[in-house]
């Protein structure tokens, strides 16, 4: 058994966008199918965890919220609570350029202190939607956080034994640069439709 199972985050409302993102396309497959194929470098289990009525038909195992209308931590602590192995790979399904090599990469940096291994941006924003948390270690933290009403995933972290992924660890792997493009309305999404084409690859 691998010690990383995979979790896509697919639950939100998607207001902005108008529509699922999770079923959007970009080069010939869906945004769940190009990060479910990410996932795979670290994972071989890969589940959705969601909450919306029609993400039953999705062609991955469902992970429902036990918190419900709660947001991104909801759903951190959804794939949590679902996760065997003792790492979770989590990340949403609008990040739709993220690749196996940056997950392979999270993984080499794990450490055994470390309670989540999270990249930050160029800009320096973290990116608590596509990293790894150690459930043994996150779960009770985050299902507390929750019970006081909190929904943010940057609270758990900054709680947590956090280890930071500076750009510059990541900026050899190709395509890098479009790792964090996050695809939230119909404009990003045409951004990104333009984007596919200037990518080394199809992924």
């Amino acid at each position: 058994m691998s010690d990383a199972e995979g979790f896509i985050l697919a639950g939100g409302a998607s207001s902005r966008m108008g529509t699922d993102k999770s079923r959007l396309t970009l080069g010939g497959r869906t945004f769940l199918e190009r990060v479910a194929a990410a996932l795979g470098a670290i994972a071989t289990e890969i589940s959705v965890v969601s909450a919306r009525p029609d993400s039953f038909g999705l062609s991955l195992p469902l992970v429902e919220d036990i918190y419900r209308d709660c947001g991104a931590l909801g759903g951190l602590h959804a794939a949590l609570s679902a996760c065997r192995a003792p790492w979770a790979a989590i990340v949403s399904c609008d990040l739709p350029f993220v690749t196996g090599e940056l997950f392979a990469r999270l993984a080499e940096l794990r450490t055994e202190d470390a309670d989540a291994i999270v990249p930050r941006q160029p800009d320096g924003r973290a990116q608590p939607l596509c990293a790894l948390y150690s459930p043994a270690r996150c779960l009770e933290l985050a299902a507390r956080l929750l019970e006081e009403g909190e929904r943010r995933p940057r609270v758990l972290l900054q709680q947590a034994q956090t280890r930071w992924v500076a750009p510059a660890e990541l900026a050899d792997l190709g395509d890098a640069e479009l790792f964090f493009l996050n695809v939230n309305t119909p404009e990003d999404y045409e951004r990104a439709r333009a984007k596919v084409g200037t990518m080394n690859d199809e992924r």
